[in-house]
């Protein structure tokens, strides 16, 4: 795994940065064994520091997150983007929604947290899920101008799908969240005459 940079505006002295490397490296391993509502104060003792410490990189489990998600979520944009000269947008937007579904599922209990975060503008999850959202849409804008996918189709209703099917892939299988993702992106196309 690679850790995330600070943002920008946060330079920091080496043995801040060896923390800040620390939490997100413990923060990753715990939360793929337990979930991302594992206990944050499990996170700094396993990091070596203290609670404050952490408290003082990431004040709140959705910061924490956020670092921890930034380069996948950038690389899910940038894939939105790259797929926008794919042959079939029909295709295009399929793939990108199993990217999204796949990222979704990288710790337990991430598609809930994703979607309360699209919602609260407070979090700081917030402004990665629009971009990610963003980037969705414009497939689906594609999907929707060439006829393979239904006019009233949002964004949202693309990225609840997403993260639905993740849901449910978490509580049965991997397989049937895929299974869940596919009859959804069906039923989102238009009806053929028989």
């Amino acid at each position: 795994m690679t850790t995330a940079d600070p943002p920008p505006q946060r330079r920091m002295r080496a043995d801040a940065r060896r923390n800040y490397e620390r939490l997100l490296a413990e923060a990753a391993t715990i939360f793929a064994e337990q979930g991302v509502e594992a206990s944050l104060e499990e996170i700094a003792r396993r990091a070596g520091v203290a609670n404050g410490t952490l408290y003082s990189h990431f004040p709140t489990r959705q910061a924490l997150l956020e670092a921890l998600l930034r380069d996948r979520m950038r690389t899910l944009s940038d894939t939105a983007r790259d797929l926008l000269d794919h042959p079939s947008a029909d295709e295009a937007l399929t793939i990108w929604a199993r990217a999204a579904m796949a990222h979704t599922t990288v710790y337990r209990g991430l598609a809930t947290s994703l979607m309360r975060s699209i919602e609260d503008e407070t979090s700081q999850l917030h402004a990665a899920c629009q971009a990610v959202l963003t980037a969705g849409e414009q497939l689906l804008d594609r999907a929707q101008a060439a006829g393979t996918l239904c006019a009233d189709v949002t964004a949202s209703d693309l990225y609840a799908l997403i993260n639905a099917a993740a849901w449910a892939g978490e509580q049965t299988s991997p397989a049937q969240g895929e299974r869940l993702l596919s009859f959804g992106i069906d039923g989102m196309r238009p009806a053929t005459d028989a």
